[in-house]
């Protein structure tokens, strides 16, 4: 935090008054960064206008963390609000560089946010999972329209990944249909298309976090009235394809934790971590939110809550879900917060954890009983998991 600070010295402001550390909504974030960014013809000009709000933001969020005046869920909206109105800024300022040099866009365009973005749960150290999509104008020339939007996309990568005194925001695309081998940039009625007659189970899964939340509001309703039939289908879920989320999820707890790591500590891997905490989740949300409105959600909590009072899961163990969940995401969270840079696993080091568990609110020497809240939180969640997701 003290190198955001020096980074960006006006945020010391925010220390003069109490209610300046409460982070701005989504409405007012987007209206200020769509001024900043069209207060400029050049697109780098307004690029740099729109990471100087990012950068007071962050400074806001984190002091306020630091200082124990927002819990998880609160820095997780915060941290969501900032990175969509970022991105929307970024979104607007490609456009009006692709548009100086091509002349009118051919087509409208809508960015899909995914994962941990999608689902309103960004950390600290979160990349902005998307998808991009657009649709061509009536009498536009298909060819002209799909360069259009790819200029539009790679270049809204490119000014967000660039140094600068704000952390670099990396837009990760992978989770779009035939990740790293599709395009880049795809037509609505190509994404249509596909998903009537490609779209596998883990795409449906990794679904159930998606927010068409910036760009043509029209092509973002039409892109949400597309997708909701496969995260939350009709009937539910077969046997097939629970079947298939199961082989998935195992062949993740074998394949892609990292070697030497510690199953028992990785953070997001492990046992009773967030993917078991988060996968858990969503198999209830593919097996019954047709029947369950509260599960057609992005979010993990309001959906966990949602299969408690249905009686998907009982009290008792829906507690200690979310009780994992909460505790695993603070403490990645403020490793950040120490750092500057994310860590996969439980922080070892004395002085590591010492400050991980000031920030989390135990008291710096209190470095190992938050480490046995850590096991104990987790291993619980992990037997929980096991009865519920496996049965």
């Amino acid at each position: 935090m003290t190198d955001l600070i020096l980074r960006a010295p006006d945020s010391v402001a925010l220390l003069g008054d109490n209610a300046e550390l409460r982070p701005l909504d989504r409405e007012r974030l987007m209206t200020e960064v769509d001024l900043a960014a069209g207060r400029h013809r050049d697109s780098q000009d307004a690029i740099r206008a729109v990471r100087r709000v990012r950068r007071r933001e962050l400074s806001r969020i984190g002091i306020a963390d630091v200082l124990g005046r927002l819990d998880i869920i609160e820095v997780g909206d915060a941290l969501t609000d900032v990175s969509t109105a970022t991105l929307a800024g970024a979104l607007k300022a490609s456009t009006a560089a692709v548009e100086a040099e091509r002349g009118e866009m051919p087509t409208r365009m809508a960015i899909v946010l995914m994962g941990r973005l999608g689902g309103g749960e960004a950390g600290y150290g979160s990349d902005a999972d998307v998808m991009f999509v657009h649709d061509p104008y009536d009498g536009a020339d298909e060819g002209e329209a799909a360069s259009a939007a790819m200029a539009v996309a790679q270049g809204l990568r490119k000014m967000l990944a660039a140094a600068g005194d704000d952390p670099a925001l990396e837009v990760d695309a992978e989770l779009r249909p035939e990740g790293k081998n599709g395009p880049l940039v795809r037509t609505f009625n190509s994404y249509r298309a596909y998903y009537e007659k490609w779209s596998a189970v883990w795409e449906a899964q990794a679904l159930l976090r998606a927010n068409a939340a910036i760009g043509d509001l029209g092509l973002r309703e039409r892109f949400t009235a597309l997708i909701d039939p496969l995260r939350w289908p009709e009937g539910g879920a077969t046997e097939a394809e629970i079947r298939e989320v199961r082989r998935i999820k195992a062949r993740v707890d074998s394949e892609r934790l990292p070697r030497g790591a510690n199953p028992k500590t990785h953070l997001k891997l492990g046992r009773g971590g967030l993917a078991d905490v988060e996968w858990t989740v969503q198999l209830l949300q593919m097996q019954h939110a047709h029947a369950v409105p509260g599960l057609r959600t992005t979010r993990t909590l309001d959906a966990l809550h949602a299969a408690v009072e249905a009686d998907l899961v009982s009290a008792s163990d829906g507690e200690t879900l979310e009780a994992a969940w909460r505790l695993v995401s603070q403490i990645r969270n403020a490793v950040v917060l120490m750092r500057g840079k994310a860590a996969e696993s439980m922080v070892e080091h004395a002085g590591d954890r010492a400050g991980v568990a000031h920030l989390l609110g135990y008291g710096m020497d209190q470095g190992e009983r938050l480490n046995d809240d850590y096991l104990r939180a987790t291993r619980h969640a992990r037997q929980v998991v096991e009865r519920i997701f496996y049965e």
